[in-house]
């Protein structure tokens, strides 16, 4: 019995060291499999971010960290080193989410709106109210059509004669007074100012526009690019049935265009029939005379 018992301990401590030599081998070929991808892929380390940045968040230790990346497809502009890419109190031009690359073109060391303008856009900022801009809702990203009403031109229009124009269409968002995330989703019902991105035309158009009566923002589907077809619109196209209360007769005086078309309209006076003249000389001068008649 006790010969047996050797036996089987023999046989325990050989089955003990074959698994141990087995799961030796398989980590040791994971390790060469991990060296060989490593090598092949050629890793490096870049920086990234370690959390979601804001725009205007400056970049620390805290909030960036190095990662591997590998070095075929490293972006250009990336950061191998944290003290590289906090270096002069550099801020994020644009929202970076957690993992995303740092990159020179996303940063600058003046977290400012104009640092973020394309080439050949400027910011321009109209006066809007609660109401002018969708309920509060329009925010910064957005894309928005600007409305201009205002008085139509001409002496004969009233105060009720207004017409709107779409001035602008497609035109981005931005900010809303001083907030230029694109992040927040809650409504502002206490805006004053929006400001849109625009070309030099557009600027001008805005700048005229602000002059010659309201603008209002019409908040566009983010995915549509289609620019809205020019029109104008007027009070009387606001009924299906363009339904009009005639003027009072005599109930005003007459304007001065209709005065003065009334005085053109009068026949022209008949020229002053004259009778006979008797011409008079005295000396070097003389006199015509009309002689009436019956004489």
């Amino acid at each position: 019995m006790q010969g047996r018992n050797i036996i089987l301990i023999g046989i325990a401590v050989v089955l003990g060291l074959v698994a141990v030599i087995l799961a030796n081998s398989y980590f040791s070929g994971v390790e060469q499999r991990q060296e060989r991808i490593a090598r092949e892929q050629e890793l490096t380390r870049i920086v990234v971010a370690a959390k979601e940045l804001p725009f205007g968040t400056v970049l620390n230790d805290q909030n960036i960290m190095l990662a591997t990346w590998p070095a075929k497809s490293v972006p250009a502009g990336a950061f191998t080193s944290i003290a590289d890419a906090a270096r002069g109190g550099n801020a994020v031009l644009r929202p970076i989410v957690a993992g995303e690359p740092i990159l020179a073109s996303k940063l600058s060391n003046r977290p400012t709106l104009s640092a973020n303008l394309p080439a050949g856009q400027y910011a321009v900022a109209i006066p809007i109210s609660a109401v002018a801009a969708v309920g509060g809702f329009v925010r910064p990203g957005d894309l928005v059509d600007v409305l201009l009403t205002r008085q139509i031109p001409g002496d004969g229009a009233n105060g009720n004669d207004k017409m709107t124009d779409v001035v602008l269409s497609s035109v981005p968002v931005l900010a809303i007074d001083v907030d230029a995330s694109d992040k927040s989703t809650e409504p502002k019902a206490d805006s004053k100012t929006a400001t849109l991105q625009v070309d030099t035309l557009g600027a001008q158009k805005l700048a005229l526009a602000r002059e010659l009566g309201a603008l209002s923002l019409a908040l566009r589907n983010a995915a549509d690019q289609t620019v809205t077809t020019a029109s104008t619109v007027i009070p009387t196209q606001l009924s299906a049935r363009n339904i009009r209360i005639a003027e009072k007769s005599g109930s005003s005086a007459p304007s001065v265009p209709q005065l003065a078309r009334s005085v053109m309209s009068l026949p022209a006076a008949a020229p002053r029939k004259t009778g006979p003249l008797m011409t008079v000389f005295r000396g070097s001068e003389s006199s015509d005379y009309e002689v009436q008649r019956g004489y």
